[in-house]
């Protein structure tokens, strides 16, 4: 008799998407939302088709932070069934990154789902903390927690510490960052993006000469100190390997030599943008005068490694966008090419306008559809192919649409939206 079934076997509604692209915001918004995701075609017509490494891994860590997940991935790995848990949060919470992609990718998840915990977060996290595709560490703990405590009320115990630094594809680096759990978020009015009164930044070298971080430095201040003189940045040189512990330390894995440049522009209503870059892992063991993996490229039983920096091609803006950038051994930068480009695209970022940098154009749109149900207001610069998607991805789980306005004179558009009341 069909009243026999009972209410277990009603058919379980899912969110339908097609394609990997931007599947970390999927995961997020079916998490926040607590509705189910499927997503069929994950990469089917690729020569390596299914979910990547680093993808797997990120299921892996919400599994930690959540209680009653459950996720089905069929065998070639393309079609995948995830059903979301209530989001636990707690304390010594660890996780290994992996080498297939820089902590950032995993930061930017937990941020969103951990705001909404049953208990605060303390989550260690290692791998990569610097690399040329995912947002930096020192971008995450100078721009975007700043950002979370001034523009959405998250107020108390937010703060993340760079125990030590890991550069591809040694995977070496380690961070704990603490999160705290909110009611609700605060409502969003944040439309004026004043004019940028000063620039900071840290200029980081692992296992090489200190003398890189200071060719960084110039590089950056010999195009900046042409428009602001109020420019400082930081040097950062970590011998790596456990070396500065002394005899009695701990025998490390030893880390790949790299050396990076994060900077941030702070505007006068207290806006920051930021830009960052990090060396490809063949240029900084050139540096160091060795092969890009320590000594030879042989593996500790003896067997010739293929060189996997040079052709690795890597999916920007997150999550299997089209747009690919070689990682590794592509064209070899020195510190001055890094200082340079870094501090054009940060001109770039200020040239765009908006509140915040095209990095965090997703994140504070996803903050806006999960906020309160009123009116919240933002300026972005002109909207970047993955913000595009982020709206697709909220308005499909939440039923967020926004009203935008492009402002032709300044070049910036205008977002406003009534958000989805999410409540802890």
């Amino acid at each position: 008799e069909p009243w026999a079934l009972g209410f277990g076997a009603m058919p379980t509604q899912y969110v339908r998407f097609t394609g990997a692209a931007d599947l970390r915001m999927r995961l997020v918004c079916a998490t926040l939302s607590g509705r189910a995701l499927r997503v069929d075609d994950i990469r089917a017509k690729t020569e390596s088709p299914g979910l990547r490494d680093y993808e797997a891994s990120l299921l892996r860590l919400l599994d930690k932070l959540t209680n009653g997940m459950a996720v089905e991935i069929n065998e070639s790995g393309t079609a995948l069934k995830y059903k979301p848990g209530v989001v636990v949060g707690g304390r010594r919470v660890t996780h290994d990154c992996g080498g297939g992609r820089a902590v950032g990718y995993f930061l930017e998840a937990v941020l969103c789902v951990s705001l909404f915990a049953k208990k605060p977060l303390d989550l260690t996290l290692t791998g990569i903390t610097n690399d040329e595709c995912d947002i930096s560490v020192d971008t995450f703990r100078t721009i975007t927690l700043p950002m979370m405590k001034r523009n959405f009320g998250c107020d108390e115990g937010l703060s993340l510490t760079i125990v030590r630094r890991g550069a591809p594809p040694g995977a070496n680096g380690e961070i704990n960052v603490k999160l705290p759990i909110l009611k609700e978020l605060k409502l969003l009015d944040w439309t004026d993006e004043g004019l940028v009164k000063r620039v900071r930044g840290v200029a980081f070298t692992l296992r090489l000469s200190p003398q890189t971080g200071n060719r960084l430095v110039d590089a950056a201040r010999g195009v900046l100190n042409k428009f602001l003189p109020d420019v400082y940045i930081f040097t950062d040189h970590s011998a790596g390997d456990g070396r500065e512990g002394g005899k009695g330390a701990r025998r490390q894995k030893k880390s790949t030599p790299g050396f990076g440049l994060s900077l941030v522009a702070e505007t006068t209503t207290g806006c920051l943008i930021g830009a960052d870059a990090a060396s490809g892992a063949g240029r900084a063991a050139w540096e160091e005068g060795l092969s890009a993996f320590g000594e030879g490229n042989t593996t500790e039983d003896g067997e010739e490694k293929e060189q996997k920096t040079g052709g690795h091609s890597f999916e920007l803006g997150g999550d299997g966008t089209t747009e690919t950038r070689k990682r590794g051994r592509g064209e070899p930068a020195t510190p001055e090419d890094i200082g340079t480009s870094t501090t054009e695209a940060l001109m770039a970022e200020i040239q765009r306008g908006g509140v915040c940098d095209s990095a965090h154009q997703p994140l504070v749109l996803l903050l806006m559809a999960i906020g309160p149900e009123q009116l919240s207001k933002v300026r972005l610069g002109q909207l970047t192919p993955r913000a595009v998607k982020t709206l697709r991805v909220v308005k499909a789980f939440f039923g967020v649409t926004f009203n935008i306005q492009p402002e032709p004179e300044s070049g910036t558009v205008f977002l406003s939206t009534v958000g989805a009341g999410i409540r802890n």
